[in-house]
């Protein structure tokens, strides 16, 4: 295993270095490219939502993924969380500028997998085709 020599860690820390292997950006990576990440994001570009609402919004997610996932980007700073103190309870989810400014991107590569899906399709189809 490599070492990581005084200093670099924080460095990269800073900076990020998403290749290497110690690079805590990747964890971030993670969640905002999972499948549930990805789509949390593009539906909460609309505005605040309600867990149910955004459960209703994405199909085929668990209550338990959302819940996951939503905790994870709120703990890195892209989804606010409010709760108000009613009865039933009421919370909701929305972007932070820094969640908005993620999205944004994330919204841009599903687009763009949307604009090109048929080709996709296509070249899919032709790799299953030689095998």
């Amino acid at each position: 295993m490599d070492e990581i020599k005084t200093g670099q860690l924080a460095e990269m820390m800073r900076h990020g270095k998403v290749l290497a292997k110690e690079c805590p950006s990747r964890e971030i990576l993670k969640h905002v490219t999972s499948q549930w990440g990805v789509l949390v994001l593009v539906v909460l570009i609309g505005g605040t939502h309600r867990f149910s609402e955004l459960r209703r919004k994405i199909g085929g997610v668990s209550e338990k993924m959302l819940a996951q996932t939503l905790q994870q980007l709120e703990q890195d700073g892209f989804v606010q969380r409010v709760s108000y103190p009613v009865v039933p309870p009421h919370v909701e989810y929305s972007l932070t500028p820094l969640g908005d400014a993620i999205a944004r991107q994330v919204e841009a590569l599903t687009n763009w997998i949307e604009t090109n899906l048929p080709e996709i399709i296509k070249a899919q189809q032709a790799v299953l085709d030689q095998k």
